[in-house]
């Protein structure tokens, strides 16, 4: 999933209006989490063009930094946080990706696929590969990520949004993260806990909630969530929030190999424990 989309974002998180009521959810690590099982999906299916020619051999889910594979700390990520099943979709060398992480058994977590094709010619872009994800996804919100972010967002910090959709106050919600130096013009805005196409402008981090009824009518196809997505900002139906921690998308061979050894010299394989979601 390409990380910059096109157009305009800040305040601080924006979910705190967004809590669930007292008897909708049942507390879990003293948040109160959506009753129904929250699933994910993460894009896995495009080629990578700035990281060939490694791309070309390895698809760039699997390249490795800091002793993971990319893919693998977003896989982690969503276990700690207590998601028991994700969907990875994928057509560049999807038959490798399929046959490296497996059921997801070792993960602690069930992987599911969404076969788009066999080559990159086959991949449907975000828009078009939820919509092809959706018979897996459920009918209840979802988390949807990119697999090639390294970041230590928490996971289990979405409990708030997760409800909020689920009741139906929100459409979407997504994470936007201080406008890294490749896209210093930003996406979009953020104001009272709303994404609004106002300055200042924040980078969307590839990390969302969707409710299944937004795509509701959607064909199947290619298509991009960007700039699909910006009449339901301009209703008022896509929360967000503003996250200041670590995020690395990673794009180029020059970018994978700082990656690796920042990651390596700051020991961070270990990564404590998630609130679960």
């Amino acid at each position: 999933m390409p990380c910059p989309l096109h157009a305009r974002a800040p305040r601080r998180r924006g979910t705190g209006t967004e809590a669930a009521t007292a008897n909708s959810a049942p507390r879990v690590a003293g948040r109160r989490v959506p009753v129904a099982v929250v699933k994910a999906l993460l894009f896995a299916a495009g080629r990578g063009e700035r990281m060939r020619p490694r791309s070309d051999t390895t698809a760039k889910p699997l390249l490795r930094a800091g002793g993971r594979r990319l893919i693998e700390w977003q896989i982690e990520a969503l276990v700690r946080a207590g998601v028991r099943e994700i969907v990875i979709n994928t057509a560049h060398l999807a038959q490798q990706i399929e046959d490296t992480l497996g059921d997801g058994e070792r993960y602690g977590t069930r992987l599911r696929y969404s076969r788009e094709g066999s080559s990159a010619e086959g991949a449907l872009e975000t828009l078009g590969g939820i919509v092809e994800a959706l018979p897996l996804l459920g009918a209840a919100p979802f988390i949807a990520a990119s697999s090639d972010i390294v970041t230590d967002f928490d996971y289990g910090s979405l409990a708030e949004p997760l409800a909020a959709i689920a009741r139906g106050t929100a459409d979407a919600h997504l994470v936007l993260v201080d406008n890294p130096p490749f896209h210093s013009d930003g996406d979009m805005g953020l104001v009272g806990g709303r994404v609004r196409m106002q300055q200042p402008y924040l980078t969307y981090g590839n990390i969302g909630i969707f409710s299944p009824t937004l795509f509701d009518g959607v064909g199947h196809g290619r298509a991009s969530l960007f700039p699909w997505l910006y009449r339901f900002v301009d209703q008022g139906r896509v929360s967000g929030e503003h996250f200041h921690g670590r995020w690395h998308n990673v794009g180029t061979p020059a970018e994978l190999d700082a990656l690796d050894a920042e990651l390596s010299h700051s020991g961070t394989q270990d990564v404590p424990e998630s609130p679960s979601i």
